[in-house]
């Protein structure tokens, strides 16, 4: 019985880092059409860019160094949809295709990622602070941030998309960017800076999954990916709140299934959960519209 409640405990965790990766992921998807698979590698390269101010630094706060990881993918995000995925798209291209190209650069992304810093993994140079026991759960002061610094990214983006003009400029070009444009809203900045939000989202999610994991190596979100990818389409393409229930799902469901069976199987629950999504509601338990 331990163990199970253990296990809950870490899926909350993981949970949290993958509800920050899951909504960045379909905000962008939601905005700009694209399904990009080369999340996962921006990922890592912000979470590489962390690990750098991290040593340059002889053990520089690894939460500040995450400021600047979410910099760096935000960057990265606004480069590649402006440079690589939007002429696809204004080409006719068709969605599918976009997909492959996103593969594409994600493969590119991880390979230069490995000529750089070598197939080693490596870890940050941070102590987890004290260890916590609540309810049968024990957690370090560091996985409790994590969880804090989750939370505070959802509240943040529901006030963003409910209650300020570029949130409700964002579901409008998601719902429909030629009516959006002929309402006046300038749909290339909106997807502009939505490139940035979701950017630094991937930024923040390469950063906090790196913590989570101990140590990282170029091809380490590979898997997590398809967490993401669960998450996304249980949630419904799209759909940042089905995205936050999808991560939580996805991610207690993982961890749980690492206790019941074994930790090297512990991903197979998110792919089956992934199959039946797609073949019974593709379109995910939120499918009332984009961004909503």
């Amino acid at each position: 019985m331990s163990l199970f409640i253990e296990s809950i405990g870490f899926g909350l965790i993981t949970a949290s880092v993958l509800a920050i990766a899951a909504v960045g992921f379909t905000v962008q998807f939601g905005v700009t059409d694209v399904l990009n698979l080369a999340y996962a590698s921006v990922m890592i390269c912000s979470a590489y860019v962390a690990y750098l101010i991290n040593q340059l630094g002889h053990g520089q706060s690894i939460w500040l160094a995450m400021v600047v990881a979410a910099a760096f993918g935000a960057v990265v995000s606004l480069v590649l949809n402006k440079y690589i995925y939007a002429p696809f798209q204004r080409r006719g291209t068709s969605p599918v295709a976009v997909v492959i190209v996103s593969l594409g650069v994600l493969l590119i992304i991880e390979y230069l990622v490995q000529a750089f810093e070598g197939a080693a993994n490596v870890s940050y140079t941070m102590t987890q602070g004290a260890t916590l026991n609540f309810l049968g759960l024990t957690l370090t002061v560091v996985q409790l941030a994590i969880m804090g610094l989750s939370v505070v990214f959802m509240i943040g983006l529901h006030l963003l998309l409910r209650y300020t003009r570029f949130g409700k400029a964002m579901r409008a070009t998601a719902a429909d960017r030629v009516l959006a444009r002929n309402c006046g809203i300038r749909t290339d900045r909106v997807i502009t800076l939505a490139c940035l939000l979701t950017g630094a989202l991937c930024g923040v999610a390469g950063t906090v999954f790196a913590i989570n994991t101990g140590s990282f190596g170029a091809t380490s979100a590979d898997l997590f990916l398809v967490l993401i990818l669960a998450a996304v389409f249980l949630g419904g393409p799209g759909q940042p709140y089905g995205a936050m229930l999808g991560a939580l799902v996805i991610g207690v469901v993982t961890e749980v299934s690492a206790s019941v069976i074994t930790a090297d199987y512990k991903y197979v629950p998110a792919f089956v959960i992934l199959l039946v999504v797609l073949a019974v509601r593709p379109r995910g338990l939120f499918s009332a519209g984009t961004l909503n």
